[in-house]
């Protein structure tokens, strides 16, 4: 209902003391509050009821007035039963913040105004349902062409006042409703941060095994999480292990507290799930031909097919995955692989399905993004072929492409609370190549990133092709036994004098070999004075048989503390 409905109203006595041009804003409910601060009770929408028990002096009108509309109240009614005419004050403050302000006689009881309140919204709220569930039925009538989640997200929000958003399990923004003005304001954009927030929170509880929907509070805000299964078809599904599922679904966030809705409206937005799910299907569908088009590229860069015959599949594939291209792009490989704990289930298609999604170019929105995406499997691993459209020098080894450092940047909080207790996912970068001849190396260095990777701790780790010309591609390779070896003889011997005498001769290692031997610096770092840092490295020395001055010994201790 609107404002406009309840000035209009003569039983209940209302008169209006500022902001009639808001009067067009919805109530969604009514509160009566005497509190300074009543914002924990608040969702927005509401018409709100004060004895102003609450105002000891002309200094409380302001703060009140700005929590309540930060909340996002449609207006403010205040009885004249106590204090008799309405204080000037409320009424600057509820003007500076363009808030309705009533003023309800005192010869009307609150619970009167909060009746009709809840006779009208009810009465709206059961009239939307009936209709919005009619229009439902004729969009699943009309099959899946029925505009896609855009259009699903307009109808809740012209019909039951909810805005949703549409998000991929890593917290990609794939849908979200029309910017409108109403009774709450301008509909607020979710931002990468809060998208990314709400994206970990559905996956973790998921994986705990909570019931839903799933509710989350972000700076005060309510959002209510519903999960968007596909039909079971897609390449990460498993009915028998629902982790993949878990994370190759979409899901609806939707700005409301569902914990008390009732059992229509909670199975309403699951109806509402399935029609998003019909584009997800479409999208899945969509992607076939470029796994296509990449798996008959991998089977020959395994196979030793000729280099000529691989150029010509890359001929065939350059024109799908980059319309409009001119020359034959350039290539990168990136190889994912993600490994359950318990050794259970096939990683590979869930690993074909996040690599899909990591790699949609971040700027890109809705369904169908510009993603340069065709993602194959080869057992238990997922391997892209990324074109790019041109290399200033092929000779430079940082060229363009996907930086590893920056890859998993955006999505590594949502996969970490999917994967927390039940797996890890590591990515490994090639360099560019630009030519055919090139695709068996980058193969084979993407593969070898992603072992460095995997020697990583964390539940979601990249590195790129930058770090195979570092040691870091030697440490994962050195047996366990040879490791555990090499460290203790070294380490052992400060770690058992640091325990009985604190006296940090490790981290004096570290900062010693990071400051390049420098006793000046080192000493500055630590907040020690020089003659303390020597008699340090002294007693290191001394236990360990080594020389500091040496650079082999120097070498020793680095790869030693980079293996502990």
């Amino acid at each position: 209902m609107r404002l406009r409905a309840l000035l209009d109203t003569d039983a209940l006595g209302l008169k209006l003391l500022g902001g009639e041009d808001e009067l067009d804003r919805g109530v969604r409910g009514v509160m009566t509050t005497d509190l300074r601060d009543p914002s924990r009770y608040l969702s927005g929408g509401e018409l709100v009821l004060t004895g102003l028990a609450w105002r000891r002096d002309a200094a409380d009108s302001e703060p009140f007035v700005r929590i309540l509309v930060q909340a996002g109240v449609a207006a403010l009614a205040a009885g004249e039963a106590e204090l008799g005419d309405v204080p000037e004050d409320l009424v600057v403050a509820c003007a500076r913040h363009r808030l309705p302000l009533f003023a309800v006689h005192e010869s009307v009881a609150f619970a009167t105004i909060t009746e009709h309140v809840v006779r009208q919204v009810s009465g709206e709220r059961a009239g939307d349902l009936a209709a919005v569930v009619d229009r439902h039925r004729r969009m699943m009538t009309s099959g899946p062409a029925g505009g896609g989640p855009d259009v699903v997200l307009d109808l809740l929000g012209s019909d039951l006042d909810l805005r949703a958003w549409v998000l991929s399990p890593t917290g990609r923004l794939i849908a979200a409703p029309k910017e409108t003005a109403g009774a709450r304001g301008t509909v607020p954009a979710l931002d990468s941060a809060a998208c990314a927030r709400l994206a970990a929170e559905h996956l973790a509880a998921v994986r705990t095994g909570r019931r839903g929907p799933h509710r989350v509070v972000l700076d005060r805000t309510t959002y209510s999480l519903f999960p968007v299964r596909g039909s079971g078809h897609g390449p990460a599904s498993d009915p028998d292990d629902p982790r993949a599922t878990m994370l190759s679904d979409w899901l609806l966030a939707v700005e409301a507290d569902a914990g008390d809705w009732a059992e229509e409206r909670l199975d309403l937005l699951q109806g509402v799930t399935q029609l998003i799910a019909v584009e997800r299907d479409r999208r899945d569908a969509a992607r076939t031909v470029r796994r296509r088009l990449a798996q008959e590229v991998l089977e020959l860069v395994q196979t030793g097919a000729a280099p000529a015959e691989i150029a010509a599949r890359l001929r065939v594939a350059a024109p799908v995955l980059l319309p409009g291209l001119g020359t034959a792009p350039h290539w990168q490989v990136v190889v994912a692989r993600v490994e359950w704990e318990d050794g259970r289930g096939d990683g590979g298609p869930v690993t074909q399905a996040l690599l899909e999604e990591i790699l949609v170019d971040p700027a890109a929105t809705g369904p169908e993004p510009s993603d340069r995406i065709a993602v194959a499997r080869t057992g238990d691993e997922a391997v892209a072929l990324v074109p790019l459209p041109s290399v200033t020098d092929e000779h430079d080894t940082g060229g363009p492409g996907v930086p590893a450092d920056a890859l998993l940047e955006s999505v590594r909080g949502p996969l970490t609370a999917g994967l927390d207790g039940d797996g890890r996912l590591t990515v490994g970068v090639s360099a560019a190549v630009h030519s055919a001849e090139g695709l068996r190396g980058a193969l084979e260095e993407a593969r070898h990133a992603r072992r460095v990777a995997a020697a990583r701790p964390g539940r979601v780790c990249a590195a790129g092709h930058q770090e195979l010309a570092s040691h870091v591609l030697l440490l994962p390779f050195v047996p366990d036994d040879v490791r555990r070896a090499f460290t203790a003889r070294l380490l052992d011997p400060l770690r058992e004098y640091d325990r009985r005498h604190r006296a940090e001769l490790i981290p004096t290692l570290e900062a010693f070999l990071d400051c390049d031997g420098s006793w000046t610096r080192c000493a500055t770092r630590l907040h020690l004075h020089v003659n303390t840092l020597r008699y340090r490295v002294g007693r290191i020395e001394q236990l360990t048989g080594r020389d500091l001055s040496r650079l082999e010994d120097k070498l020793d201790f680095f790869l030693a503390l980079r293996m502990s």
